[in-house]
């Protein structure tokens, strides 16, 4: 899990800084999900352009809040093998007001664009995702309590929010708060598996990652529970419209995230915690695509 850095003077040196500041692996994650809340509002007149619009600034404000994390963090990079060459931790990027005003003025540029191209409740929910991460998660809960990622994991919730109200506006259906539902309760059974995987990590940072409170074995098996639930709830969407299609990335997916998390519940390790991680990262991705491909299907 350590990162690799290109010579720093290449263009693959400044696109891999660039591509890292901003967490752009994740944005693109966060954009895939709100992607999904918008094709999975039944009946919705979806605009090509609306979406790809609404899409962009999801990802634009979660690379705000991506980069405000990094440096808010960089006294605790610093003490992680897994960050310690971030670039606010080496000095490639020089922590101060210039950074601070090009994170703010991105996240405002992508709440703007949305409230304007899409509508006012939209850019809320896009605000409040970047908000959730870069502020409640960031800034006042990780370095207070284990439960900083079950809080801070509405993240993902809201960008699903964010897609369902742009294509209807004023309105919250069963299908958009059951996938928001599904997200939540995704993020913790995710990140503690890396947590598991990188204990030593956050134990040298003093970050409170659950893991490092109750021992590695308690922590697997929150994951195993967590995961149960998750692939319990993956299924709702099924009641409020969602199909076959669906139906099958979320019973695929789920097969994977569980037998992953079992085998971690039955032997805590390095190797079985990153399994339950990339299984975790399978899990959402196949239960994305069933949504997208719900809605093609659906014309």
């Amino acid at each position: 899990m350590n990162e690799v850095v290109a010579p720093a003077g290449s263009l693959a040196g400044h696109a891999r800084l660039f591509f890292d500041l901003f967490k752009l692996r994740i944005g693109f994650a966060i954009g895939l999900t709100a992607l999904a809340g918008a094709l999975a509002v039944p009946g919705a007149a979806v605009s090509a352009v609306q979406v790809a619009v609404l899409v962009a600034c999801v990802v634009a404000a979660s690379a705000s809040a991506g980069a405000f994390n990094q440096y808010v963090e960089r006294d605790i990079d610093a003490r992680m093998a897994r960050t310690r060459r971030r670039a606010f931790v080496t000095g490639r990027l020089v922590h101060g007001p210039f950074w601070l005003g090009v994170i703010g003025l991105m996240l405002a540029l992508a709440v703007c664009a949305a409230a304007v191209a899409v509508n006012p409740l939209s850019a809320l929910f896009v605000f409040l995702g970047a908000f959730f991460y870069g502020v409640v998660y960031t800034v006042i809960l990780k370095r207070r309590t284990w439960l900083n990622i079950v809080i801070g994991g509405l993240a993902g919730s809201f960008a699903v929010l964010a897609g369902a109200t742009g294509v209807a506006p004023g309105e919250i259906g069963p299908v958009a708060l059951s996938l928001a539902w599904v997200l939540f309760l995704w993020t913790p059974p995710h990140f503690w598996s890396l947590a598991i995987a990188c204990h030593d990590d956050y134990r040298a940072a003093g970050v409170p990652m659950l893991p490092v409170v109750v021992g590695d074995a308690r922590a697997a098996r929150a994951v195993l529970g967590g995961t149960v639930a998750l692939v319990a709830s993956s299924f709702l969407p099924l009641a409020f419209g969602l199909g076959p299609l669906y139906a099958a990335g979320a019973a695929v997916g789920g097969f994977l995230f569980v037998r992953a998390a079992s085998r971690l519940a039955a032997a805590p390790s390095r190797e079985t915690a990153l399994a339950s991680f990339h299984a975790s990262l399978a899990q959402l991705t196949l239960l994305l695509a069933g949504v997208i491909a719900d809605a093609a299907w659906r014309g």
